[in-house]
């Protein structure tokens, strides 16, 4: 059960911002491979689009791992849905000079309704907001981030990755 407040931001993004808060930095964080997913078959060819336009960014700053891919998926189909509203806004306001339709109700009165792709594009706005913020990667967020310099190397990563002692 999640508890009250913000989410935890992950210590990668911590990292990459310089720890503002200089708070402790959780050490026993579960890590998945930093590799990106595949971009899954079922999404749409925009969102296809979306995913290999941000995916590799993603992975080269460290903030797309193996298990991400879920959540990047459901951004990318909301961001297809955004476009899609949004093109389709675009379409009635040129065809009609107007964001409302006309509606006679069943009393035979007529009344101007706002589009439905208003409020579809309004939605997935919001939904497109929250991943930014999962990701980082809002205009914001980025102006916090400090990533470190190609010198900076871990040597125990590095020992690791070698699998013998660093001579």
């Amino acid at each position: 059960m999640a508890g009250p407040g913000r989410p935890p931001k992950p210590t990668s993004l911590k990292v990459i911002q310089g720890n503002p808060g200089k708070r402790p930095l959780n050490k026993n964080e579960p890590k998945p491979k930093a590799v990106a997913p595949k971009c899954p078959t079922f999404l749409d060819s925009e969102a296809k689009r979306e995913w290999k336009r941000v995916a590799p960014e993603l992975e080269r700053l460290g903030l797309l791992t193996i298990v991400d891919g879920a959540t990047l998926a459901a951004y990318c189909q909301a961001y297809s849905l955004w476009v899609t509203a949004t093109k389709k806004i675009n379409e009635h306001l040129k065809k009609y000079g107007k964001l409302t339709y006309e509606y006679t109700n069943k009393n035979g009165s007529t009344n101007e309704i706002v589009i439905p792709e208003i409020a579809i594009q309004e939605k997935a706005l919001k939904q497109i907001k929250m991943f930014c913020t999962e990701f980082g990667f809002t205009p914001s967020s980025r102006t916090r981030m400090t990533l470190p310099s190609e010198e900076e190397q871990d040597d125990f990563e590095d020992f690791l990755k070698r699998g013998k002692k660093k001579t």
